[in-house]
């Protein structure tokens, strides 16, 4: 294989292992998993989740800086969002992988 497409495979190589480090965090999937119906305000997704307002915006801080989830303002609330299709889609599916499989494949 040449060094160049190599070089190209690495990086994009590097590139999918920090997108599912972000995404492998319980926390933060399930922050993501929340987002998925609309936007949805930070105080709620503290209280759905059980998790404390503190916690949800450290990882709402890296979530959207990895350019998974969309901040919106409305007054003095934020809202969240998941507006990439590509990840939903993948999430959509591996959620449906996961409901496919028989209880003693978990």
């Amino acid at each position: 294989m040449p060094d160049s497409k190599r070089s190209k495979i690495d990086a994009r190589a590097v590139e999918l292992a920090d997108f599912f480090r972000m995404m492998g965090d319980a926390s933060r999937l399930r922050i993501v998993l929340a987002c998925m119906d609309g936007p949805i305000s930070v105080g709620d997704i503290a209280t759905g989740l059980e998790l404390s307002p503190s916690l949800v915006s450290h990882h709402l801080r890296l979530l959207r800086s990895a350019g998974i989830l969309e901040p919106t303002r409305k007054g003095k609330q934020v809202f969240y969002d998941l507006p990439d299709q590509h990840i939903r889609r993948v999430i959509v599916g591996m959620l449906s992988h996961l409901a496919e499989q028989t209880p003693d494949q978990h």
